[in-house]
């Protein structure tokens, strides 16, 4: 493994990327050329200088993962990232209590105005009677994102004896009353508020939260603290509102333009006595700083290592535990698209994927219960295998570039069969023979036996019981006597030797009836896994052989990894 370190760490997050035997780190430090050195990097680590955007990741065909040491990804082009099959991890909470520390701090410094007491000491000035406060006590403050930060900052609130209410779409009601939270609608933030700290990310609905509109709903008086994102706030209408003393005072430690002085306009808060400017310092603690670099190095080794999935911001994450669980889950989904795909053609490179309208997965016992995203993406790259770059990390993504579409279901309580199983489904439409427009769908049902083998359950509603593993060869025929016999013999002829031996069929009363027009046999399938192959020229000889099987109607080989 290589793994560029592109900006400064501490030495503790080194060192547990260069205990690992046979991974080359790379050091800010020996880094001359950045482009040169992601040419062959499995791994890239940046805290917030580098801009990791398209142009970057088009220099590193081999990243498979980019490690943000804090928590904003603005510098990442995660999108890009995405369709690259790259995952991008950060490390939310790391430095929640030295922001929630910061947060209480700006707080108090506000309502002590302890920035002008100190600036009057040192002029000489003994100026008591003007500094005169207020306490936090009995105030009541209004977060916005009760997320890790959210949560530690009302913790602290709590013991100051503030009143908390919180606004968050996201955080359970129990959690909130764990944290004496009581959650109300944004308006009811604004128009209650004595204090109001912003906790949120920057996405579309919350860029310039803080508004004019806003802004007039607020209580005369009210103080904001932002150690979130810059641009959650209108400058202009907040300067405003401290000018004209309806915002009694703001203490703002984020900014649009950061540093301030390569905005292209003049910050509006330059003058404002009553707004406190700090550099983007609320994370800045020793503590915090070496807690954020163990946390992303641990995370980049499980990946890199186990696949492990933490704190990703484009793909679902998992703990350890989760992923223990739902790792062979991951494996057979990938094995099941792989075996369905090669029915419809997508399984080659140079196959038209346009055949391919739409993808349906249900997800069956305790499946349902777990977090399906990886289970959905492994089960679409196995699909579009051979499909050029597609992978677990940008399989929905590619899968909706070439229109197709996916459906999801979630069925808890199954009645009998095993406790765990996924239906995947493909509806493909392609023009047949006479160039008119047939429509249709394959259908594979699966699980996982003891503890980590993929099995095959039923295919196109026909009950088999076969590994997911290995070279295979899929027949369907007529249920007639004489096929299996047929079959044994020709692959015993080519020196192929037999692994195991599934066989299904579909359910009909009686015996079968003899192969006619007007009454043609019941359908059967076999799944053959090969144990020992001859030679290629061999298995390709008897798959002819067994073509010419009157009975049989269709052969396949499926390769899937070894167990």
């Amino acid at each position: 493994m290589k793994i560029v370190l592109a900006e400064k760490v501490s030495p503790a997050t080194l060192a547990i990327l260069q205990k690992e035997p046979g991974w080359n780190c790379i050091t800010a430090d020996k880094i001359t050329d950045l482009h040169a050195e992601l040419a062959d990097a499995d791994a890239l680590i940046v805290r917030s200088a580098v801009q990791a955007d398209a142009a970057l990741l088009a220099a590193a065909p081999k990243l498979r993962i980019i490690g943000r040491a804090g928590v904003g990804v603005d510098n990442i082009d995660a999108a890009e990232a995405t369709r690259r099959g790259i995952v991008v991890m950060n490390t939310p909470g790391a430095n929640a209590v030295a922001v929630a520390e910061f947060t209480l701090g700006l707080m108090i410094a506000m309502c002590r105005d302890i920035p002008r007491a100190n600036a009057t000491m040192h002029a000489g000035k003994w100026d008591k009677k003007s500094l005169q406060g207020s306490e936090l006590r009995g105030k009541t403050l209004g977060i916005v994102g009760c997320g890790r930060i959210g949560l530690e900052v009302a913790r602290r609130a709590n013991s100051f004896g503030m009143t908390v209410l919180g606004y968050d779409p996201f955080i359970a009601p129990v959690i909130a009353r764990e944290n004496s939270i009581t959650l109300v609608p944004i308006d009811e933030i604004f128009s209650s508020s004595d204090f109001l700290s912003l906790h949120v990310g920057l996405t579309p609905q919350t860029e310039g939260l803080i508004n004019k509109t806003s802004l007039a709903i607020m209580k005369k008086g009210v103080r904001i603290v932002n150690c979130a994102r810059g641009e959650l706030i209108v400058d202009e209408a907040l300067a405003e509102a401290v000018r004209s003393g309806h915002v009694a005072g703001a203490a703002l430690d984020v900014f649009r333009h950061e540093p301030l002085h390569k905005s292209p306009t003049p910050s509006p808060y330059i003058g404002l006595d009553n707004v406190l400017l700090s550099p983007h310092i609320a994370g800045s603690t020793d503590e915090a700083q070496e807690a954020i670099g163990i946390q992303l190095a641990n995370q980049v080794r499980d990946f890199l290592k186990l696949g492990v999935v933490q704190n990703a911001v484009n793909v679902a994450s998992l703990s350890e535990e989760e992923y223990a669980e739902l790792s062979p889950y991951i494996e057979m989904a990938d094995r099941l698209g792989q075996l369905l795909g090669h029915a419809t053609g997508t399984g080659s490179s140079n196959a038209s994927l346009g055949q391919v309208e739409g993808i349906s997965l249900t997800y069956n016992g305790r499946l349902a219960q777990l977090k399906t995203e990886l289970l959905r993406n492994a089960a679409i790259a196995g699909i579009l295998h051979g499909a050029d770059g597609v992978n677990r990390i940008n399989a929905s993504a590619a899968a909706a570039d070439r229109g197709i579409r996916i459906q999801e279901e979630k069925r808890e309580h199954v009645p009998g069969g095993t406790g765990a199983t996924l239906q995947l489904s493909i509806h493909w439409a392609r023009k047949n023979a006479t160039g008119e427009h047939a429509r249709g769908d394959w259908t594979g049902l699966a699980t996982v036996l003891h503890g980590s083998s993929p099995r095959l359950l039923a295919y196109d509603g026909i009950d088999i019981e076969a590994e997911l593993a290995g070279t295979l060869i899929v027949i369907r025929n007529h249920d007639v006597p004489g096929v299996i016999g047929r079959i044994g013999t020709l692959l015993g002829e080519a020196q192929l030797n037999i692994a195991s031996f599934a066989l299904g069929r579909r359910r009909h009363s009686g015996a079968p009836a003899p192969s006619s027009t007007e009454h043609p046999a019941p359908q059967a399938l076999a799944v053959i896994q090969l144990d020992q192959l001859g030679t290629q020229a061999a298995l390709e000889k008897a798959v002819a052989e067994l073509r010419r099987v009157p009975a049989i109607t269709s052969v396949r080989v499926v390769d899937l990894p070894s167990l």
